[in-house]
């Protein structure tokens, strides 16, 4: 039995040594197909380019070319913006030609409106003097509305919209001329004086003359005339009812209490006020804005 068994054990070792030596056989195998990844990279070398050094002629040729691109834009940013001014100057030009043509119509007419006025001004203070104060001609009354009662017709309110807008906003630098920025310098103080002098008459209109109305003028008179001519201009409406053959009855109201001689002094005074603004006020405002007219056709394309 023992030899049998021992017989057994040497077939059990061989069989066992057998699967070891075929297991390190397949283990070899599969190493051989699939080796392990090496842990060195590999490195790829490349042949180095050579960079020669460009002769200084290109750098300089190059720098060159940088150049005349930065001026070439410079000058043409340049150009954009002298245009762009020139445009807003004749614009500008336009502009103001217009307001100052439609202001000298109007000053115009206003100075002989006024040169009117002191004629029927004339007429009342010779009246006051010593014509009869209870039988009034047909001429007293026109002539009494005129120079007192007519006081806004007469006034000259110049517009300075455009070259308000022109100063405020900095846009008087765009006119080049020398000649025509010192003109509108002089125009500004002339508006300036104007609107004082209007200011001034509307003062004394206030006192004495609007009490003097008041007290002795017939308003019943003036409305009656109103009526037969509804015309919005009130040296019209006069100037119609002079041409007439209507006669309107009007009298001094409150006749007893006026006094001659200082009905006489206010139309003396006032008289002095509007010479004195036609003289001044009115004639520098139309030479200065004449100026400038001629100025504007001179140097813009106006037409």
């Amino acid at each position: 039995m023992s030899d049998a068994s021992e017989s057994g054990s040497r077939k059990v070792r061989k069989l066992e040594s057998k699967k070891s030596e075929d297991a390190k056989t397949e283990a070899k195998e599969l190493t051989t197909q699939n080796p392990p990844p090496t842990t060195e990279m590999e490195v790829h070398h490349h042949p180095q380019l050579e960079h020669k050094p460009k002769p200084w002629k290109e750098y300089l040729l190059e720098g060159f070319m940088i150049f005349i691109a930065v001026t070439m834009g410079f000058f043409a940013e340049s150009l954009r913006e002298h245009i762009g001014d020139n445009n807003r100057e004749k614009e500008f030009a336009k502009a103001l030609y217009s307001e100052l043509r439609d202001d000298s119509v109007v000053a115009a007419t206003k100075l002989q409106y006024r040169l009117q006025k002191e004629k029927s001004m004339d007429y009342l203070y010779a009246y006051f003097k010593d014509s009869s104060l209870t039988v009034l001609p047909r001429k007293f009354y026109p002539a009494f509305t005129t120079s007192f009662y007519m006081v806004n017709i007469f006034a000259f309110e110049p517009k300075d919209g455009i070259l308000s807008q022109l100063r405020n906003s900095g846009s008087l630098r765009y006119f080049k001329s020398v000649e025509l920025q010192k003109l509108l310098g002089d125009l500004s103080v002339a508006i300036n004086n104007m609107r004082y002098r209007n200011e001034q008459d509307y003062q004394y209109f206030g006192n004495p003359l609007k009490p003097f109305l008041l007290k002795h003028f017939d308003f019943n008179w003036l409305n009656q005339v109103r009526h037969e001519n509804s015309d919005s201009n009130m040296i019209t409406v006069m100037d119609n009812y002079l041409r007439s053959n209507e006669t309107v009855k009007a009298e001094i109201l409150n006749v007893e209490q006026l006094d001659r001689g200082e009905a006489a002094n206010m139309v003396a005074f006032y008289k002095a006020l509007v010479i004195s603004s036609n003289l001044l006020q009115i004639n520098a405002y139309i030479s200065t804005n004449k100026k400038i007219l001629q100025e504007l056709r001179q140097s813009y394309p106006l037409d």
